[in-house]
């Protein structure tokens, strides 16, 4: 086993432990007190009958479904960041996240949808925008001979995303109440999906969507030198940017249907992965999905302690992290 294989395995067994660590201060965090020996006692089933609908039918759903929209996040942004060779790409910075949210809208506005199916429908919708979204960004980014511009792209993308904000907010004046306190606490990025068919519909994308791109690791590690490169050795850029551009937004998309327009996951995540085991994919990644997971799994268990019984919507939480960071790498890369 080379070096870096063993850096490797000794962060991921610490960030595994940190994981545990957070996933029982999350189980035993709320409005009903648990203690950690009854949180244990509750996980093998010698719990009450109360502490084991807490745990399985509240708490235990709601920590999978953040868990899983992290990592999520977190690869998405991984994936963004070496195809367009951007370090400052994210889906919640360059705007994909705020087309989901917009086109989430739409729906609720034009569309009566059943709460049986808006499970099912709202990922789909979700999706729908995300892909515009980039679609959009993408082109308006690219220039002849140049490419895509990475500065170019942050600043569309944030343009862009004030715009689809702003026009959310707008058509929000005709909801009822329900609906303006679900918006606003979806663009707040408040962990809402906290129910067992979406831990299935997020566990189900990601299963699908992993192995396809820890298969391509090789090619992303390519991709992120030059484009000519690339194709010297024989890929196909355009189409295997198409492809991960296509898995990138199917995994934040999924993410923020169920867990709010959450951003900054997918540039933190990466870059404290990259900070430890270096560049290559076949490292960092699989340490980027376990930050992500702990960041927000981190963020909604702190917004919930902080304010109770409502809670700092975790998205907020991340903000107060990410931003700074993000001022910080958006200055060194216009100093180059």
């Amino acid at each position: 086993m080379s070096e870096a294989h063993k850096r490797q395995t000794i962060i991921l067994i610490a960030l595994l432990i940190l994981l545990l660590g957070v996933m029982a201060l999350s189980m035993t965090t709320g409005d009903f007190k648990m203690s950690f020996t009854e949180f244990f006692r509750t996980l093998f089933g010698m719990g009450s009958q109360t502490e084991q609908m807490i745990l399985y039918e509240f708490r235990m759903p709601r920590l999978l479904v953040t868990l899983l929209s992290g990592a999520a996040l977190a690869l998405s942004g991984a994936l963004l960041q070496s195809i367009t060779k951007n370090p400052l790409a994210d889906p919640g910075i360059i705007g994909i996240n705020a087309g989901s949210g917009f086109t989430m809208v739409l729906l609720i506005m034009f569309i009566p949808v059943d709460s049986s199916t808006f499970v099912y429908v709202l990922p789909l919708f979700s999706l729908l925008g995300s892909i515009l979204t980039a679609l959009l960004i993408f082109t308006l980014s690219y220039k002849h001979g140049e490419g895509i511009n990475p500065v170019r792209m942050v600043l569309i993308g944030v343009g862009l995303a004030a715009a689809l904000s702003g026009a959310s907010i707008m058509m929000t004046t005709t909801f009822n109440k329900d609906q303006v306190e679900f918006v606003s606490t979806w663009f707040a990025g408040n962990i809402w999906g906290d129910t067992w068919p979406f831990v299935v519909m997020l566990g189900l994308i990601i299963s699908i969507c992993l192995p396809v791109i820890f298969m391509r690791a090789n090619v992303l590690n390519i991709l992120n030198t030059h484009d000519h490169i690339s194709r010297g050795v024989g890929i196909h850029v355009a189409r295997e940017n198409i492809v991960l551009v296509l898995l990138s937004v199917l995994l934040s998309s999924s993410a923020v249907a169920v867990s709010g327009g959450i951003g900054f996951i997918g540039l933190l995540g990466p870059h404290i992965a990259k900070s430890m085991v270096g560049p290559r994919h076949q490292l960092f990644m699989p340490l980027a999905l376990l930050i992500g997971a702990i960041l927000l799994a981190l963020a909604d268990t702190l917004g919930r302690m902080l304010l109770q019984p409502e809670g700092i919507p975790a998205g907020i939480i991340v903000s107060i992290i990410g931003a700074p960071y993000f001022l910080y790498l958006m200055g060194k890369k216009t100093q180059f």
